[in-house]
């Protein structure tokens, strides 16, 4: 009888210390849900088990992916996220066998690029029986966010949680030692307004005052009635016509041209001109066939249009060393690109990027991990105004390196930069990787 109490005390320590163990890093495995699936990324982490186990911290290695139920999202869309601990950091230290549904995880996913921030995800209480001194099985958090950017948004598994209920309610923090951890998922958003694809040509780019110019477009709303107006500068001359979208969104009309202050023409759907559903300006000039004075000579100088181009001031990048083992940013530069643009007509031009996977010694390293940081100047006296693409990801499906945007009239000379950084896995066979960055204009 002087015995049994001292044995019931035992019995419960030791099922505590293995309830305690076990809030380290466990939970019920989980399927993802029907979206894109993350890259399996590892990462160092630190756990740190309640106090009252009397067990030190645990450093280890998590192996874990970010999925999401929709990749290419809009301004405005919620965005549904699953964070999979594939392999926790740690396994059941005890000889104890460990019941099922006693665990409730959370945790937060890291967001980057286009949008920074961070997502809270939380999973449900199961779990399956955990053996004495074997593996924690994986489990797996979801949580939503909303798009508020343009652009491409990057996902990373960050800290987690374990919540055990098993004798006493106790927590067990899990912390990504060098935050933050590598990019699982990649998302890109767009900003809701569908692309405006409508695109006009004219049947010369110059004639004389009261001559018609047939004005040929396509990708308009089949059906629509379009306006075709001159313009002046930026605005709306009195010569305008109206023609109507065939089936197909195509249509050809004429526009008889009076006013000579002409720039330009343009085509639209609704009352008044609108980016969004318009095309143009096309480059349009009334010639000037005012009469010579006698005793006068008219003179007349002629501006030939150029083309748009690039060039780069090498095809090589040196990215910084990293050791194995350790990992992380290997840094360097994009050789400068110089863009001249000598067409002198309204378009702009867009400067994008994409990049191949980086191939080594029996491995490689996702396309994925490569991000850069653009930069871009105007020269002096340029028309146009450069704008910088955002921070973020390259990868395979490409980024915008920089733009200029469409305009009355467009031109210059740009010079392009970026920052660029690698992400390299800590053990990443030791040896040189190499990938392709290809840039395209247009």
């Amino acid at each position: 009888m002087g015995s049994t109490p001292r044995r019931s005390r035992r019995w419960r320590w030791a099922s505590l210390f293995g309830a305690t163990a076990l809030a380290v890093t466990a939970g019920g495995a989980l399927a993802c849900p029907a979206g894109a699936a993350g890259t399996n990324v590892d990462f160092a982490t630190h756990c740190i088990p309640p106090a009252v186990s009397g067990l030190p911290p645990i450093d280890g290695t998590t192996t874990a992916n970010v999925s999401v139920d929709n990749a290419s999202p809009k301004v405005g869309d919620t965005v549904t996220v699953t964070y999979t601990v594939v392999t926790p950091a740690a396994g059941n230290p005890t000889d104890l066998a460990l019941p099922a549904d006693i665990m409730t995880p959370t945790g937060k996913v890291a967001l980057g690029g286009a949008q920074t921030g961070s997502v809270t995800v939380a999973g449900p209480k199961k779990n399956t029986p955990v053996p004495g001194k074997a593996p924690f099985p994986s489990f797996s958090m979801t949580g939503t966010f909303t798009v508020t950017k343009a652009g491409q948004i990057t996902l990373s598994p960050g800290d987690y949680n374990i919540h055990t209920s098993y004798i006493l309610e106790l927590d067990t923090p899990c912390t990504v030692t060098n935050p933050p951890a590598p990019v699982s998922q990649t998302v890109t958003a767009t900003d809701g307004t569908p692309a405006n694809t409508r695109a006009i040509s004219l049947s010369s780019a110059s004639g004389d005052q009261g001559a018609g110019v047939t004005v040929s477009g396509s990708n308009f709303t089949p059906g629509a009635a379009v306006t075709l107006a001159g313009r002046a500068g930026d605005n709306q001359t009195a010569d305008t016509a109206t023609v109507t979208a065939n089936a197909q969104g195509s249509f050809s009309g004429s526009l008889v041209v009076n006013d000579k202050t002409t720039t330009g023409v343009v085509a639209y759907e609704g009352s008044s001109w609108s980016a969004d559903k318009g095309a143009g300006p096309a480059a349009y000039v009334v010639n000037d066939n005012t009469p010579v004075p006698a005793g006068s000579q008219k003179l007349t100088a002629t501006v030939k249009a150029g083309t748009l181009s690039m060039s780069q001031a090498g095809d090589a990048v040196a990215l910084s060393a990293v050791d194995f083992g350790q990992g992380g940013a290997s840094t360097g530069a994009l050789q400068t690109v110089t863009v001249k643009d000598f067409r002198g007509g309204p378009a702009g031009w867009s400067l994008t990027g994409k990049v191949t996977d980086f191939t080594g010694p029996g491995a490689k390293i996702d396309a994925s991990k490569l991000s850069w940081t653009p930069a871009c100047a105007a020269k002096a006296g340029s028309p146009s105004t450069c704008k910088a693409g955002s921070t973020g990801t390259v990868g395979t499906s490409g980024a915008t390196l920089a733009s200029t945007s469409d305009g009355t009239l467009t031109g210059g000379e740009f010079t392009v930069d970026a920052g660029l950084s690698l992400d390299v896995p800590a053990f990443t066979p030791p040896g040189s990787y190499s990938g392709v960055l290809t840039l395209t204009l247009t």
